[in-house]
């Protein structure tokens, strides 16, 4: 069948149109046209202000100091790598982080290392418009789908910040993308299987939303002739990709535990039985409950709403596949007894989105009247009050992103670094990790500035200081490393005898510069 032949292309003229992009069907450029200004509206919010709001965080600080070191053969990471995570989603950071550095080289690292996430950002954008048509969306469902992941305080406050998750996101949407691809091609089934692979290496916790991939490949594939082979396609994608990860603790001498040697399977049993859990979501008191709070405090809109959708969704042949992705996720974190991160939420944002918008324009058709006007009024009932609490609640919780400048004391902190102490590559500095690569970067010597962390858990780290904590010059005291020192016995002692030189933020959660008083403890 010639193009000439497909009743759903328009055909232009021979000499095209003016502005119109030649091979492209017109109904595909308003897709195009449509996704990509939504996309750059969200993305104009999601930039502003991205450097002052939230708070930088000390995962942010690991996970770029982590891409410096692969960017400057420094290995996998910036202390030994204990295949904690799988290193692909920083090693991707890499290759985008160079750029703002470059542009901006007295910017906090961690703001401009935010920067270098939007364009993994903007492809998610696109990716959840291109589902939602894919699930067979009309276009405006698909627009409500973007925009309700583009402009939910929540994903605002969490997309900006450097996780893991957000490459991970990125490659299984294009996975689920592959997977519900019309033309049914095989390459896009073993595209699928790279994409997913690529998903796990980037965030090892995105392998609960491989169902949904499956489910979506199920439901594409024919029957009798393509579907045997698509999967045979997708485990050779998902197999050829994902290997390499234990081949490489493999060849290392490193895949099994023993003495003397980091592990990818220690770190395995680690994650899974040895971390202590943070408590039932139900519970106010715990880890997890704070957590929960925490996430609906920015948004119970999209959370709310994408676990009602999420069960309505399962029962509707093609929303399915996103449904049990929502159900996968909120079935994992609500676990009695399991370990709930602060990112978990980034991995369920873009399937709440898809979903809310799905059962909104499910509802639509089951209400849309041939002669019954008062469906329409229920209807608009409906829309108004949605509106009405959305935009209001919305409105307090983006404003608040694009003007608040909670990262000010940490800035001020870098440039007291970078321009007043004396002495910068003879100075012991021990400090967080959102500021580790402003150090190294201002002339720190690398093996002198310390990641706190590592004075009381690393036993290389101690055994350079053969004076303990009296062979430390400073100390940059933060609200991450304040948090527990009781568990730090070094970080504690360097707290104890030290004197403030410079103070920079709010009195209740300040950033200091502190001289560590060797002669007078």
């Amino acid at each position: 069948m010639t193009v000439l032949d497909r009743p759903d292309v328009a055909v232009e003229p021979a000499g095209g149109t003016a502005g119109a992009l030649p091979g492209v069907p017109k109904k595909n450029r308003t897709d195009l046209y449509l996704a990509g200004g939504l996309t750059a509206l969200c993305l104009v919010l999601l930039a502003w202000n991205i450097t002052g709001f939230p708070m930088a965080s000390d995962d942010e600080g690991t996970y770029l100091a982590q891409a410096w070191a692969v960017a400057h053969g420094k290995g996998l990471a910036h202390y030994t790598y204990w295949y904690d995570h799988p290193p692909l989603a920083w090693i991707q950071l890499a290759g985008l982080s160079w750029l703002p550095a470059l542009v901006f080289p007295t910017l906090l690292s961690v703001a401009g290392g935010r920067l270098a996430m939007l364009p993994v950002e903007a492809v998610t954008l696109l990716l959840v418009y291109v589902i939602c048509k894919r699930l067979g969306m009309r276009r405006w469902a698909a627009a409500l789908g973007l925009l309700t992941f583009g402009l939910s305080p929540l994903a605002l406050t969490m997309n900006r910040q450097i996780y893991l998750d957000s490459f991970a996101v990125m490659w299984m949407l294009a996975a689920l993308t592959l997977a519900l691809s019309p033309r049914r091609h095989l390459w896009h089934y073993a595209a699928a299987g790279g994409a997913a692979a690529i998903a796990v290496l980037s965030k090892e916790t995105m392998v609960i939303t491989l169902p949904a991939v499956l489910v979506a490949m199920w439901q594409k594939a024919a029957r009798s002739t393509t579907r045997p082979w698509a999967f045979g396609a997708f485990a050779s994608g998902l197999a050829l990709v994902g290997i390499f990860y234990p081949l490489y603790a493999l060849l290392r001498g490193e895949l099994f535990p023993g003495d003397g040697h980091v592990s990818l399977i220690g770190a395995w049993q680690f994650q899974l039985m040895s971390r202590s859990g943070s408590g039932s979501v139900f519970d106010e008191a715990s880890g997890s409950g704070a957590l929960i709070d925490s996430w609906l405090y920015y948004d119970s809109v999209i959370l709310f709403g994408g676990l009602a959708a999420t069960v309505v969704a399962l029962f509707v042949r093609k929303l399915r596949a996103p449904g049990i992705a929502g159900l996968v996720l909120a079935l994992v974190a609500i676990r009695p007894g399991g370990y709930l991160p602060a990112m978990y939420v980034v991995q369920a944002l873009p399937f709440l989105a898809i979903l809310i918008a799905g059962v909104t324009e499910f509802g639509f058709d089951k209400l849309r009247p041939a002669r019954v006007w008062w469906r329409w009024t229920i209807l608009g009932v409906a829309v108004v009050t949605a509106l009405g609490f959305v935009v209001p609640h919305w409105y307090v919780g983006d404003r608040r992103a694009l003007v608040a400048n909670d990262n000010a004391p940490y800035q001020e902190a870098a440039d007291y670094l970078r321009t007043q102490l004396p002495d910068r590559a003879g100075t012991t500095l021990v400090v967080d990790d959102v500021l580790w690569l402003d150090a190294v970067r201002a002339g720190y010597t690398r093996d002198n500035v310390i990641w706190f962390y590592k004075l009381d858990l690393d036993t290389a780290v101690a055994a350079r200081l053969a004076n303990g904590w009296r062979d430390v010059d400073y100390i940059v005291s933060t609200p991450a490393l304040r948090q527990d020192p009781n568990s730090l016995p070094t970080v504690a002692k360097l707290l104890t005898n030290s004197t403030v030189v410079a103070s920079f933020g709010p009195g209740s959660g300040p950033v200091e510069i502190r001289r560590v008083d060797k002669e007078n403890p």
